[in-house]
């Protein structure tokens, strides 16, 4: 398809993307849901599991598949910017305060999840169209354990943002504990990439690369970072060249993290962690977040939906399949986060709050099994009982959040005043 002929239907495409994920995102927040599981839910809809079942002519023609490439390119930016501006409002002080807590949460939210996974792959691996034909059981015990662990952490952080918890320790330990199992779950992936295509090179790589990428951010960037805020004219809107230096810096971050086998959302996110606070990174979030949340997001959640076919699921035996890893996601996360929350001294209302909002995993969940499908380990089959997985484990992280909240009232309060 021509250049001109591409534009013209991203224009089109854009306005329909934004309209629906707008649409349904009211939706979502009149029922009591953060907006954001509306707009991944909008993103299944216009794919081929109710519009292309529904009009499936008009859905061809909206989204041909020469034009899908644009959409993925625009969705990877608008996943990374967000990431960024996650990264701006993580305070290390509350990882600090709470460290050892955040970090039972996510031994415990990884390892019950890959025990799961190992007894249910065996079993699934006899279903056809959910792996591949040349993945092992080593490969698809990983792979399920890495879909099921992982806490969609940008899902996490704005439904942390929505809610009011942004600035409170239930937010930080929630934030930290899904930083540590993302991380977990990209290195794992890596490895099962690694064994997949016989190159574990790329595996030790990704690893290593990536650990002494932050270890350079947190001890050599950030000071570097740090003289960006005498360019910042209080009062002043941010200059051009400012906002130009930034975004540069965020696209090579990205780069290196794509790079070595990671993903380009952790770049930004350890980007907007380093940057220094104040001035410059309120002037960026004013600056950045509207067009990233209302444009380029939706972007991202429309390209996933239409790899989504809701209607395999019909199919007995893939029907069975889905319910028990359904049953598996959520009930094994929750489980275990409620837990390791426990033996690490905290209330069992903060511990099931904790666990509810770490079983969100819609955004990282549908990167790492695009990812999946892309590489081949696994199948439309798989991939769509996992966006079925996502989208109701996130549904429900608000209600039982809310239900641990109304059993302490003092749940959501500050444990110190926001920094300047």
């Amino acid at each position: 398809m021509p250049i001109a002929s591409l534009s013209v239907y991203f224009f089109l495409q854009a306005a329909v993307i934004i309209t629906a994920c707008q649409l349904v995102g009211r939706l979502a927040r009149r029922i009591g849901q953060p907006q954001v599981v509306g707009e991944m839910i909008a993103g299944v809809l216009l794919g081929p599991s109710l519009l292309g079942w529904l009009a499936p002519a008009w859905q061809a023609a909206l989204f041909p598949a020469d034009t899908r490439g644009m959409l993925y390119v625009c969705g990877q930016l608008g996943v990374g910017l967000y990431m960024f501006l996650v990264g701006t409002e993580f305070r290390t002080e509350h990882f600090k305060a709470g460290a050892r807590t955040a970090v039972s949460v996510s031994l415990s939210g990884i390892a019950a999840p890959f025990v799961l996974a190992v007894l249910l792959t065996p079993w699934l691996m006899s279903i056809p169209g959910l792996y591949g034909a040349r993945v092992q059981v080593f490969e698809a015990s990983l792979f399920l354990g890495a879909a099921i662990a992982i806490t969609a952490f940008p899902m996490l952080a704005r439904i942390i943002q929505e809610r009011g918890l942004a600035g409170t320790r239930i937010g930080a330990l929630a934030l930290t504990a899904g930083a540590v199992d993302d991380a977990a779950a990209w290195c794992i992936l890596a490895v099962v990439l690694s064994s997949f295509s016989g190159q574990w090179g790329s595996a030790y790589a990704a690893i290593g690369g990536g650990v002494a990428f932050a270890v350079f951010m947190i001890f050599i960037g950030r000071p570097l970072l740090a003289r960006l805020s005498g360019l910042v004219t209080v009062g002043a809107p941010l200059s051009h060249s400012l906002l130009a230096i930034v975004l540069t810096i965020f696209c090579l971050c990205a780069f290196l993290m794509d790079a070595i086998g990671i993903h380009a959302v952790f770049g930004g996110f350890l980007l907007g962690c380093v940057l220094p606070r104040g001035e410059l990174v309120d002037r960026l979030q004013g600056l950045l977040r509207p067009f990233v949340v209302v444009f380029l997001l939706p972007m991202f959640f429309t390209y996933s939906g239409l790899n989504t076919r809701l209607g395999m699921l019909v199919a007995p035996e893939v029907f069975v399949a889905a319910l028990a890893i359904l049953a598996a996601s959520f009930g094994g996360k929750l489980l275990a986060c409620w837990a390791g929350a426990r033996l690490a001294g905290a209330s069992s209302p903060d511990a099931m709050a904790i666990g509810a909002l770490m079983n969100a995993r819609g955004l990282m969940e549908l990167i790492i099994i695009n990812i999946g499908l892309s590489a081949g380990v696994i199948l439309p089959g798989l991939f769509s009982i996992l966006v079925l997985m996502a989208v109701v484990t996130t549904l429900m992280a608000t209600p039982l959040f809310n239900w641990a909240a109304r059993r302490q009232e003092r749940l959501v309060s500050p444990v110190m005043a926001p920094s300047a």
